[in-house]
């Protein structure tokens, strides 16, 4: 059959990291990580999904503070890293590139999630998020209100993202993505309905932009910027986000510092296929004009939208989230257009390999189609 993506599956440089096609798997948080460790499920599913020019990881948090959802996996530990080193070997036995997206949930978190002595923070101690959240121990919970960071604590979550970001390289990780999107701690500084602080990283645009640009450039100093990059939502609405008459200069002004750290790249998270506000076509365009490297999209995109955008111009590589959980073989499947299955949203965050490692590969006589 005549490859109709012809952009789409071309390969692409990422800074040290060449990619064979410009298909990103976009980071998914799927709780099977019993006791914030990866095992052999996380090994079988990111394996299983290789073939994407790359995988960014689900959220994976760089302290005990981070770790607000029910089995999420950290990266701070011995043990975690061994883990770690599992799963990256065997993407990179079949020829698969892998960066681990480092998230700290913040206020969107619960006790019951926590390890024995971590806390939920947040950069102000506003009133709790109404979110009520899963835990194993006593099902749905609401959240609690957060304690504020302290001065020296910003100092020491900052280190932790270091720590974290060295210890994703010692497992063997092509890269780090840092997770300043949806909501969570380091969005939650960048966002006025979140971070009420006096300090210098409160109050005008650009002091809710520091810690972001203090983070990533601590990360970037500690394992090179080629490998460094970053996720943003401008306009999200999720984890209650507001935006206000600030918001598109905002970005385009944080934007502008990510460029001056020499980051690999910005992933941009557009979010209006699942309700949220549409992000303005001049934010994206701003944004990608004033970073003027590698741009990620992702948001509601099929195969003809994504090589569409791609000739466009609109962005470099294209990231797919919920059509990599129910079609491991995804990239092969577009390739001959290849009718895609259905997801169980039932089974996105329930432990064990049903709705995680278990959904089937097109035959040959389906990809032949």
């Amino acid at each position: 059959m005549t490859q109709q993506h012809p952009i789409l599956f071309s390969p692409y440089t990422l800074g040290a990291t060449q990619l064979a096609n410009r298909i990103v798997m976009a980071p998914m948080t799927r709780s099977r990580a019993t006791g914030n460790v990866p095992n052999d499920l996380l090994v079988a599913f990111y394996s299983q999904r290789a073939n994407a020019g790359l995988l960014i990881t689900e959220g994976t948090s760089p302290s005990p503070n981070g770790l607000g959802y029910a089995r999420i996996p950290g990266l701070y530990s011995a043990a975690q890293v061994a883990a770690w080193k599992k799963v990256t070997d065997a993407v990179h036995a079949k020829g698969g590139k892998i960066f681990v997206q480092l998230m700290h949930t913040g206020r969107i978190a619960h006790p019951l999630n926590l390890p024995e002595g971590a806390k939920v923070v947040a950069p102000s101690a506003i009133v709790a998020a109404n979110s009520p959240m899963y835990t194993d121990a006593q099902g749905m919970q609401p959240l609690p209100v957060p304690e504020a960071i302290t001065a020296e604590d910003i100092h020491t979550t900052i280190e932790e993202f270091v720590h974290s970001a060295k210890a994703a390289i010692e497992a063997g990780f092509d890269g780090v993505e840092l997770h300043g999107a949806n909501g969570y701690l380091l969005d939650q500084f960048l966002n006025p309905a979140s971070n009420q602080r006096t300090d210098g990283y409160g109050g005008s645009t650009e002091k809710r932009n520091r810690f972001v640009l203090e983070v990533t450039a601590a990360v970037a100093a500690a394992i090179g910027k080629d490998k460094t990059g970053i996720r943003l939502s401008p306009f999200g609405a999720f984890n209650e986000m507001t935006l206000d008459d600030t918001t598109e200069a905002q970005f385009i002004q944080l934007a502008a510092g990510l460029k001056g750290l020499g980051i690999v790249y910005i992933h941009l998270v557009d979010h209006s296929s699942m309700g949220a506000p549409a992000v303005p076509q001049s934010v994206k365009e701003g944004i990608r004009k004033v970073f003027g490297s590698t741009l990620i999209t992702s948001g509601g995109y099929d195969a003809d939208r994504a090589e569409a955008d791609l000739a466009a111009g609109k962005a470099d590589v294209v990231a797919f989230g919920k059509p990599f959980i129910s079609n491991p073989d995804l990239v092969e499947r577009f390739k001959v257009h290849s009718a895609l299955t259905d997801f169980d949203m039932s089974t996105f965050y329930t432990p064990g390999e049903k709705g995680y490692t278990d959904y089937p590969v097109a035959t040959k006589k389906e990809l032949a189609v």
